[in-house]
């Protein structure tokens, strides 16, 4: 599909979020519906590197999808992409509903893999397209933005990343990518070009954190639970 431009709203926000520490578990925080209910789908989010569930993005996509009574998880992602997916393809093994991944930035690196692994439907939130290559230049001692966890980004970590690279997407139409031209870490062009045939919603200017992520939160949901209408007109 085509890619949809929209004008700048007059504000956004970006993912900041309060500094209190905590961290996520790979529990569904919305209960999954019982076997006797109207499937509605799940969601589960994937956050970016040093990132948490803690951001402003995964909390806002989290209040959200309780309001609407649609599962959703978002778990403290491991430093380990090996780990990453195993918590991810349990938490999907757990849902009797359809699961549409959500990934920002290298959580979009995840969910592309997982989404040509299993099937399902992601939305990517200005993703890291070759991961390996974008966190090289993290080596070394790292510390989460949100707990002020610290960890150390090794050799190992990238050719775990490595690993998971998909050369080409299959089925674009299970892809919804949202990008910000203004990305400050990710040259945006390369998810375009990565992610082509599949519907691409890019808009000028904003930063890497996508600061027009409130105005989005319906469509996503909308996308998740099959109920795509008109996009959000900014």
């Amino acid at each position: 599909m085509g890619t949809d431009t929209f004008s700048p709203p007059p504000s956004g926000g970006g993912d900041q979020s309060s500094p209190s520490s905590g961290r996520g578990t790979g529990e569904w925080c919305t209960p999954l519906p019982q076997v006797d209910q109207v499937a509605n789908g799940c969601l589960i989010y994937l956050h970016g590197f040093k990132s948490s569930p803690l951001s402003a993005k995964a909390e806002q996509m989290k209040a959200a999808a309780a309001a609407r009574g649609v599962p959703f998880a978002c778990p403290a992602l491991p430093v380990s992409a090996r780990e990453t997916i195993s918590l991810i393809e349990e938490l999907m093994a757990q849902s009797r509903e359809p699961v549409t991944l959500v990934g920002s930035s290298l959580g979009g690196f995840y969910a592309t893999w997982l989404a040509e692994q299993h099937g399902c439907q992601a939305v990517l939130v200005n993703p890291a397209v070759v991961a390996h290559l974008s966190l090289e230049h993290y080596l070394g001692p790292q510390t989460n933005f949100h707990t002020g966890e610290s960890f150390e980004f090794t050799r190992l970590h990238i050719a775990e990343l490595r690993a998971l690279e998909v050369p080409a997407i299959t089925r674009p139409e299970r892809y919804w990518l949202l990008l910000e031209e203004g990305d400050e870490v990710l040259d945006y062009r390369l998810a375009v070009a990565r992610y082509r045939g599949a519907r691409q919603t890019v808009l000028p200017g904003g930063d890497h954190s996508f600061t027009r992520w409130p105005q989005y939160l319906a469509a996503v949901l909308d996308f998740a639970t099959g109920r795509s209408g008109p996009h959000p007109t900014l």
